[in-house]
């Protein structure tokens, strides 16, 4: 896909995400629904980013003009608009960039199913945006917006009714919860206080500007949570990105736990001899591991939700059980809850977990691999060409087996890598992992350096 990448469509606001390009997104996506599917009416939400009115105003006047009634929904985070579209039945229009920094922003398309649309579906609305080919209404029949007061509340208690809150009420547990400014700020504490728990906050105002820390929820990121977790004695710290549909942990002991651990712990509890789980291409031996223990079978995608998910639904359409899917960032999937990331739901299925074992504890059972995330940064085309032209040259000077299915990741016999361009940001993002602290630097660095040195000469 040339225009949705690996969720959604994210730029700079005002630069290459402009409310004239979120108009013909929401224009092109509302010609589909309205033919497609036969709908008149949509949902239409935003994350707490500056630029989110804005840019939630171009998208409604967008689906006003191809003729589509708006249910606005105000600042909520991806699960709950989900869950209204699902409730409702009709489709919705996200605006969030999730982790992105806080000068971009971006659109999400969810089917009125709640889910994130389909490779397919979102390739449709792709070809009517490209070729202009938008149906406009006529002045009579343009769509109406309306706002919808409650809809916090209402998911609240969906996710209320979706967990075990005896479970987790018994347990007794203190949390402290960094949403980092974004949607989960109106939400979840109050979910987690609902639930039983003893909620601390940091980072808990919404704030476009993300002034506590940046929004994706990467260990250099959460100093400050994993303080408040130390100095506090609170048995888990739980943090969102900006649209909260991811959550990543840290332990009691204030040591961050790593995505990976966490989605292998969980899927431990959920998977059975024959199950399917589906992760991408960057995920971990942990779940490899886990796979393998239990008798499931690992199905790999590129990276993304919506890629995830249509692979996620082709299994379960041939009969295969699949409790679980997800990637090592903190987007992990519940499909017998719903088949969409929510930040919350994960959170409290592991603090489920804590009725048991302490987080360290749990972590500890995933700890023999050791992680690394590089991300290099290009300025244009011609710098991303020479970078992605450097990994391939390093895949076949390599001889070792190679995966292609969404950029190179090299199978060592002591660890691997993976190099490929973000679909959200302008970065060649680099993985690697191994038993060895010293030896994941050293695969990190064999792709680090290629695409450095590419990209200074290019």
């Amino acid at each position: 896909m040339k225009v949705f990448g690996s969720s959604g469509v994210r730029g700079v606001v005002n630069e290459t995400l402009t409310p004239e390009y979120a108009l013909q997104v929401a224009m092109a996506a509302g010609t589909v629904w309205r033919n497609e599917l036969g709908v008149s009416r949509v949902a239409l939400a935003h994350d707490t980013r500056t630029s989110g009115g804005m840019i939630a105003d171009a998208a409604r006047s967008g689906l006003a003009s191809v003729g589509l009634d708006v249910d606005y929904l105000g600042t909520i985070p991806t699960p709950g608009a989900q869950t209204y579209a699902d409730r409702e039945s009709i489709p919705a229009l996200m605006v969030t960039a999730s982790h992105n920094p806080p000068q971009h922003n971006g659109i999400k398309l969810i089917g009125r199913d709640g889910i994130e649309l389909a490779v397919d579906q979102l390739e449709r609305v792709e070809q009517r945006l490209l070729g202009e080919r938008f149906e406009r209404s006529e002045w009579g029949a343009i769509g109406q917006a309306r706002t919808i007061d409650g809809v916090r509340q209402d998911y609240i208690d969906q996710l209320l009714d979706s967990v075990d809150r005896e479970r987790i009420a018994d347990a007794e547990l203190t949390v402290a919860i960094d949403p980092g400014h974004g949607a989960g700020s109106v939400t979840s504490p109050q979910f987690f206080r609902e639930l039983g728990c003893h909620v601390l906050t940091i980072n808990a105002q919404p704030d476009g500007h993300f002034p506590g820390r940046k929004p994706e929820p990467v260990a250099d990121n959460l100093g400050d949570l994993q303080r408040l977790v130390e100095t506090s004695d609170a048995d888990l710290g739980i943090a969102h990105d900006g649209d909260a549909d991811r959550a990543i942990f840290v332990d009691e002991t204030g040591s961050f736990i790593e995505g990976d651990a966490a989605l292998a712990a969980l899927a431990r509890e959920e998977l059975r001899a024959g199950d399917g789980v589906v992760s991408a291409v960057s995920t971990s031996q942990r779940l490899v591991d886990v796979a393998d223990d239990v008798g499931a079978e690992l199905h790999l995608t590129r990276i993304g939700s919506s890629h995830i998910i249509t692979k996620v639904q082709a299994l379960q359409k041939e009969g295969t059980r699949v409790p679980i899917a997800g990637e090592g960032n903190g987007g992990i999937i519940f499909p017998g809850y719903r088949t969409i990331r929510d930040g919350a739901y994960t959170a409290a299925r592991f603090c489920e977990l804590l009725a048991d074992q302490e987080a360290s504890e749990i972590a500890a059972d995933y700890d023999e691999y050791y992680n690394v995330r590089k991300n290099v940064h290009y300025e244009d085309e011609g710098e991303r060409s020479a970078m992605t032209d450097a990994i391939e040259t390093v895949a076949h000077q390599t001889d070792v087996d190679v995966t292609t299915i969404d950029g190179h990741r090299l199978e060592f016999d002591d660890g691997w890598v993976l190099a490929r361009p973000s679909g959200t940001e302008p970065l060649i993002r680099i993985y690697a992992e191994a038993r060895d602290p010293d030896r994941a630097e050293e695969l990190a660095a064999l792709m680090h350096d290629a695409v450095t040195a590419a990209a200074a000469a290019a």
